[in-house]
């Protein structure tokens, strides 16, 4: 029954899909092995037949070969989220509730169960313009795979396409560890219809190690395969089957490799150019052009680790529109899309996307800076992979050795030597990107600039610590430190903090992006927080759900003020304000303490706060935003 709600929608999808090229990479070709870990129990053949598979995909050997003699990296890379990325919904990967949870969307209801090992879904028509009465016909499908395992988790369902999985309209926060509506956990229009997604289309391409799409267009089923599931040793190492045979012949001969460990037949990032091996990441964290001639979905994408990322998937740069011709004919259809994933001045405004940034910083044009200047996979902690000895200041001290002198750095930042406002980080890589409901570190490293601010919207990193502060006072500072010419500003930009003014008013990115600020450590431990309270209560009532969550969340960091049974998935317009209520709760027991001037919080004046900034949500940025994480 749901196969007939859910199919027309996917062939509208699969319709829409780039044309492919008649070349044969080889895919398809192999036998498909079943996978000896972790193995999906119910009813083998039946599982073999509609999930993708982990086959002998050809040049590949998978991680499980790997393991053999690089145990301790085998460790590190298990243990990271990078692992678990895409996984078979075995016990210990699913972390959502499945124990008779009855979820109801868009005229079907969804009875997810347990069963032993096994995860299953029943789904029932509810809608009554349907051929079949409501609450019968109900079918149950068992889950196919699991996305994510860090912030959330998303979940595919098997649709009768050859082995195709299309998203689950419900997705699992870990923090709150409930279900949402899937179309809540993204910043886009309120009214925006929610379209179902399909794995070995989208997610497969960076989700899974060697994906082979292997999608007929003349049958529309899917035939996919892949290396390892989630991103696994070949994903960076490039293909592992002629370095595997290799070191068992070694092995068995009893000889090693030669001493400096070349030609190994294996790709080692940190032996790469510096841009080089920033490709093997940006393969995946990046907004690239798919190139027609790579034939994507019917055939795989022919990039390897340690090649020219550039001359199959280039990535996309706003300012050198000229220079990428193939963009010119999306944009004549879309002129809208470069603002789903940019600022207006073509810096990176998503998540997931970092090498678009790093390749446009002055570090990275020096040609020695790359992404493992910072990050290792198996020399950090999963959270970040940020390198050991590189989540301080030493990351940028490497380069810039005369900051390592305390005299020169206080003179550069001055700020006090240790405190938060000397570190590199904040200032250069301020949190400027958004996505999985946060705001991310920008990774083009650039300094604070007013101007910057006003023509682009993107908040600087000085009023992103300084949250009580006006944008004319920042403008002032960085002219006395800096020499920065002061622009000419409003008068708001003189008499309201820039945090409540963009919190409240600027576009929804904006607003989830203060409202992520408004929980962060070193700015409450600069700002204060007892004044935080009225405007965060101001977002719970805003229209985008993602922004109302990211509110709730910092809401619950500074106050214990969020009503029971608020409900960020709630559409505002369908409930009352919860806004009025906590305000009158905040200034019961702040109304002794001092706020700054700035912010508009006034304690004994709680109506007049709450119009403050009621006026201010009601003035906001109408523009409608949809930014694709």
């Amino acid at each position: 029954m749901l196969l007939r709600l859910v199919l027309p929608m996917l062939t509208a999808l699969l319709a829409g899909l780039v044309a492919g090229c008649s070349r044969d990479p080889g895919a398809g070709s192999s036998p498909i092995v079943k996978p000896s870990d972790s193995t999906w129990s119910t009813n083998d053949s039946e599982a073999f037949e509609i999930l993708p598979q982990v086959a002998q995909v050809p040049t590949y050997s998978g991680s499980k070969d790997c393991k053999q003699c690089h145990e301790k990296q085998h460790v590190s890379w298990y243990q990271s989220y990078h692992r678990t990325m895409t996984q078979l919904p075995v016990p210990g990967a699913v972390q959502a509730d499945f124990d008779n949870v009855t979820l109801t969307n868009s005229g079907t209801r969804y009875v997810l169960n347990r069963k032993k090992d096994e995860y299953w879904i029943r789904m029932e028509n509810l809608s009554p313009a349907s051929e079949d009465p409501p609450g019968q016909e109900a079918e149950e499908v068992p889950l196919g795979l699991v996305t994510g395992s860090h912030h959330m988790q998303v979940f595919w369902i098997p649709v009768g396409l050859g082995n195709c999985q299309m998203g689950f309209p419900f997705t699992w926060l870990i923090p709150e560890r409930r279900w949402v509506p899937r179309n809540t956990t993204f910043i886009r229009p309120p009214n925006l219809e929610h379209r179902p997604e399909t794995w070995n289309h989208v997610c497969a391409r960076c989700h899974a190690t060697a994906t082979q799409p292997n999608y007929d267009r003349t049958t529309k089923t899917w035939n996919t395969q892949v290396a390892d599931f989630g991103i696994a040793c070949e994903a960076c190492h490039g293909p592992g089957e002629k370095h595997v045979t290799q070191q068992q012949e070694l092995r068995r001969l009893k000889l090693r490799p030669d001493a400096r460990g070349t030609n190994l037949l294996i790709v080692h990032p940190e032996k790469l150019t510096a841009s080089r091996a920033s490709q093997v990441c940006g393969y995946c964290h990046s907004m690239k052009w798919l190139d027609r001639k790579e034939g994507w979905p019917e055939h795989p994408f022919t990039y390897r680790p340690g090649q020219d990322l550039d001359l199959s998937t280039p990535v996309i740069r706003p300012k050198e529109i000229d220079r990428q011709p193939w963009l010119h004919s999306v944009l004549e259809k879309n002129p809208e899309i470069l603002n789903d994933f940019f600022w207006s001045d073509g810096m990176i405004r998503v998540s997931g996307r970092e090498y678009n940034g790093l390749i446009e910083s002055p570090c990275y044009k020096g040609g020695q800076f790359s992404c493992l200047s910072c990050h290792s996979l198996h020399k950090g902690e999963p959270d970040d992979q940020l390198a050991h000895d590189r989540n301080t200041d030493k990351a940028c001290l490497q380069c810039h050795d005369r900051f390592q002198k305390e005299s020169e750095l206080t003179a550069h930042t001055h700020h006090r030597a240790g405190s938060t406002g000397s570190a590199c980080y904040n200032c250069h890589m301020p949190h400027t990107s958004y996505g999985v409901l946060k705001a991310i570190r920008s990774h083009q490293v650039s300094s604070p600039n007013v101007a910057d601010h006003l023509a682009t919207g993107r908040p600087n990193a000085c009023n992103l610590c300084h949250l009580d502060k006006p944008l004319a006072w920042t403008s002032q500072t960085l002219s006395r430190w800096y020499r920065h010419p002061i622009p000419l500003l409003k008068e708001e930009h003189s008499t309201l903090s820039e945090a409540v003014r963009l919190g409240l008013g600027g576009d929804a990115g904006q607003r989830a992006l203060l409202a992520w600020h408004f929980s962060w450590e070193p700015a409450l431990q600069i700002s204060g927080k007892a004044w935080t309270a009225p405007v965060l209560a101001t977002l719970l009532d805003d229209p985008y759900a993602a922004v109302r969550c990211v509110a709730e969340r910092s809401l619950r960091f500074v106050d214990k003020l969020v009503p029971a049974g608020y409900d960020f998935t709630l559409d505002p317009g369908s409930r009352p304000e919860v806004s009025p209520g906590i305000i009158r709760s905040w200034a019961l027991t702040a109304t002794n303490l001092s706020m700054p001037a700035e912010t508009g919080a006034d304690a004994s004046n709680p109506s007049g706060t709450q119009e403050r900034y009621g006026r201010l949500g009601a003035q906001r940025d109408p523009r409608p935003v949809r930014l694709r994480e």
